[in-house]
């Protein structure tokens, strides 16, 4: 069952439209996956801490998730919802910018690694950390976001 925590209407018709559009397919092959159940497929697995081969049967496949999490990534869509939120936020009062933080971290586990060799850095830092590096460099280093950027 989809779960309802995830996303409401109020949240996805705020982030439909950062969303870049897909490209409609021709005849042929599989229909495009519906955006939101993408989205809430991905928050499910981001939020649970699950494989990806474990995502309920209610959401597109793992691989299409994951697969659309990557593209994002790539287009920087992660980095314009999370600006579009905070522009929100402050425009409604509710961000106290100095006291506004960003803080994550990240262990990745090897398996069969030796403890003596270290771990390639190119590897270890996944796609999420660096969109959690940029936009924290950027909030870092600007002003108030402005509404619509």
């Amino acid at each position: 069952m989809r779960d309802p925590s995830l996303l409401s209407d109020k949240q996805w018709d705020k982030i439909k439209p950062l969303l870049p559009k897909t490209p409609r397919r021709r005849r042929r092959g599989r229909p495009t996956a519906d955006e939101r159940l993408v989205l809430e497929g991905i928050l499910w697995v981001l939020r649970s801490g699950a494989r990806w081969r474990d995502l309920p049967k209610v959401y597109p496949s793992a691989s299409t998730c994951w697969r659309r999490l990557r593209q994002w990534e790539e287009r920087e869509v992660w980095f314009k919802i999370w600006r579009g939120l905070l522009g929100q936020l402050d425009a409604q009062g509710k961000l106290n910018w100095e006291e506004v933080f960003l803080d994550g971290s990240f262990a990745p586990a090897k398996k069969g690694g030796s403890a003596w060799v270290k771990p390639n850095v190119a590897k270890v830092q996944s796609g999420w950390w660096w969109q959690t590096a940029k936009v924290f460099l950027w909030e870092a280093n600007s002003a108030r976001p402005v509404l619509g950027r």
